[in-house]
């Protein structure tokens, strides 16, 4: 089970994320909530494998959702219940886009959207090119961060210089995206890109049994605040 999302159809991952959309509108009193994040974890403990890279976007959600709670509180009347599920609400629309969006890969994305859904070539390779790109943008910062200490332009401890080498290393950063691009954009047009009007694909996109059955966990997920709801909790 745990490798499940790993080897998973991208088109279902963006599926399911785009099914906690219906699944948060449920999510109008505090059980209903309570249910529908219960459900989450319980999958989550199953399907995923690793959340060291994970738990840093399950924070951000966090963050989001405890925000939400506050403001909710603060200019809503201090109703703690409301606050709450107001914060609910936005763990169970993104939790499931900001777990799975880690195990989406570009290639098999793009192999899917173009042989699947017959979308036009171009556009599909350069979105898939665009998200490799996007992907490396962390080990290219580490990288220039590396490279300004070795020089002995390392940030100090006082905010100023720290923020002064962070705006270094974003202007780093910006260079090295613009001449990625460049090159990118020439090798693409070397290929003819430019002028094919039909192009094959080097890897086939099926579908698996694999992926019908996490497609169906998904709606069940989806499903549990609806149906919860429904039954006046």
């Amino acid at each position: 089970m745990r490798s499940l999302l790993g080897q998973a159809n991208p088109l279902v991952l963006i599926l399911i994320g785009l099914l906690a959309l219906p699944a948060s509108y449920a999510v109008r009193t505090l059980p209903v909530g309570l249910c529908a994040l219960a459900a989450y974890v319980a999958v989550g403990a199953l399907l995923v494998a690793r959340w060291r890279g994970i738990g840093f976007r399950v924070g951000f959600v966090a963050f989001a959702s405890v925000s939400v709670v506050y403001s909710t509180w603060l200019l809503g009347g201090h109703d703690v219940e409301v606050a709450v599920v107001a914060g609910l609400r936005i763990l169970v629309l993104a939790l499931p886009g900001a777990v799975l969006a880690a195990y989406v890969d570009p290639s098999r994305l793009a192999d899917q959207l173009g042989q699947r859904l017959r979308l036009p070539a171009r556009p599909v390779v350069a979105t898939s090119a665009a998200l490799q790109r996007f992907e490396q943008l962390g080990e290219t910062w580490t990288q220039l961060d590396r490279a300004r200490q070795v020089r002995g332009f390392g940030p100090g401890r006082g905010p100023i210089s720290r923020g002064r080498h962070a705006a270094a290393l974003t202007f780093g950063l910006l260079v090295s995206a613009m001449r990625d691009a460049s090159n990118m954009a020439a090798a693409m047009e070397a290929r003819g890109f430019a002028d094919a009007r039909r192009r094959t694909w080097a890897e086939p996109a099926p579908w698996r049994t694999a992926d019908s059955l996490l497609l169906a966990i998904g709606g069940v997920l989806a499903a549990v605040p609806i149906v919860v709801q429904a039954l006046g909790w």
